[in-house]
């Protein structure tokens, strides 16, 4: 298995996740936002078989309100706007390989880029929507905690991945 930046050789028309938003983002958009640099999507693949999206993920960068940040991690930044952050935009997984443990793989090659980023640009941490509860049980498995007020958005602190 390999993690690789989508490109046209890639086929995008299989890749069922199950969630209608996430596989039209992947058919009709993430390309587009590759080559525009507004984000970059990744996917999974076997080797032997390239062309076919096991599963994928997209990352972008963002800012992010000091009240966007959990209280017990507020004390470390200063009280402003615009702080930088990288958000996981999306995670999928096609299913027909549901259950081979490719959501972890995909999560634990996005915080490490986001780690490369965190070493040469620096960043609080990694953000992420939960699309549900089972969503965000997955995510705080991985040591994701909820941000104040919004339940559903999830923060993983740099000091946190970069220890790994």
């Amino acid at each position: 298995m390999q993690v690789v930046l989508l490109t046209h050789d890639h086929d995008r028309t299989g890749f069922d996740c199950g969630v209608l938003e996430l596989n039209r983002f992947l058919k009709a958009t993430a390309r587009q936002h590759n080559d525009k640099g507004i984000s970059r999507t990744f996917v999974l693949i076997d080797e032997q078989n390239p062309k076919v999206i096991l599963g994928f993920f997209t990352l972008t960068i963002c800012e992010v309100d000091i009240k966007a940040v959990p209280v017990a991690y507020v004390k470390k930044y200063p009280p402003q706007h615009g702080l930088p952050a990288v958000r996981l935009t999306r995670l999928a997984v096609s299913v027909k390989e549901r259950g081979k443990r490719y959501g972890e793989a995909l999560l634990g090659e996005a915080v490490h880029r986001t780690a490369t980023i965190a070493e040469q640009a620096g960043l609080l941490g990694l953000f992420v929507d939960a699309k549900d509860d089972a969503a965000k049980r997955f995510y705080e498995k991985y040591g994701f905690v909820s941000t104040d007020g919004r339940p559903q958005r999830l923060f993983l602190p740099v000091e946190t991945f970069l220890q790994l």
